[in-house]
């Protein structure tokens, strides 16, 4: 099992570093969108859908309204917009992905309680269409600014430290639980842990790059807070399906969306404090 997460790490880092440094600009969000849909397959199974066409049926309501969001915002053509018009079309978007983020923190502390509110499979549905599309697209107007590739590497960088920096505190030093009913084996003193290592990767991207210290804890310090929010309502969400992995598309690691969960939470955070400060990578 170990040999495999490894071999399915290393291919996944591969086509990810690959697609974000060599693929052209305009077609990243069509990567994106890729990714996003095959996540949309997995989150229908989490709704309960399991007729293939149900699933099928939602991937393609999911398409429409990547789509959408595309033409809305320039992407659609290829090449339409430029980082200039980009901000004002994707911070509607933006903000309404990090308000859904608000309203899912109530629901993940109150679990199981508020189930009521979104266990229904059509409820469960639409909260796909806020976990999905403003990831797309804070993804897809990350990578359209100056160095966005490297903006994009530090979303990755930021959730992946708090992850690591949580595991290994909590492992160590975790005794109050984070979330129950939800993760039991999340804590607050591992959260913490990981916010505390991305502050010290903040410090050291501060170091390399010049760039304003306040600027750069702007842009990393939500993002850490709140991706450990995007595990927690896909783990919820699973809890009330009943099962343990949205897929086995990834030998050794469950579905797509059981990888991306953290970054559905931590990328339209990241996308619009970005719309408010100016920080350049690379």
């Amino acid at each position: 099992m170990l040999k495999q997460r490894v071999i399915t790490a290393i291919v996944l880092a591969a086509v990810f570093l690959g697609v974000l440094f060599f693929l052209p600009i305009p077609l990243f969000p069509a990567f994106v969108a890729t990714i996003v849909l095959i996540s949309a397959w997995e989150w229908a199974n989490l709704c309960g859908f399991t007729a293939l066409w149900q699933r099928g049926l939602y991937v393609i309501f999911q398409a429409a309204a990547i789509a959408g969001a595309a033409l809305y915002v320039g992407a659609l053509p290829l090449g339409g917009a430029t980082p200039i018009d980009a901000e004002l079309h994707y911070r509607p978007i933006l903000i309404a992905g990090c308000t859904w983020w608000a309203l899912a923190l109530l629901w993940v502390q109150g679990y199981p309680a508020s189930a009521l509110l979104w266990r229904h499979p059509a409820l469960r549905a639409v909260m796909g269409f806020f976990v999905l599309v403003p990831t797309w697209a804070g993804l897809s107007y990350v990578r359209l600014q100056e160095q966005g590739a490297w903006l994009v590497l530090m979303i990755v960088a930021v959730v992946a430290t708090a992850d690591i920096g949580g595991y290994f505190v909590g492992r160590r030093f975790g005794q109050r639980k984070l979330a129950p009913n939800v993760s039991p084996g999340k804590t607050w003193e591992g959260f913490l842990g990981g916010v505390s290592a991305n502050v010290c990767l903040a410090l050291l991207v501060w170091f390399f790059t010049g760039q304003a210290l306040w600027a750069i804890i702007a842009l990393v310090l939500p993002t850490s807070l709140v991706s450990v929010l995007g595990d927690l309502l896909e783990s919820m969400v699973k809890r009330e399906r009943g099962i343990k992995d949205s897929s086995a598309l990834l030998p050794g690691h469950g579905g797509v969306l059981d990888r991306v969960d953290s970054l559905t939470a931590a990328v339209p955070v990241f996308a619009l404090a970005l719309t408010a400060v100016d920080v350049t990578l690379g």
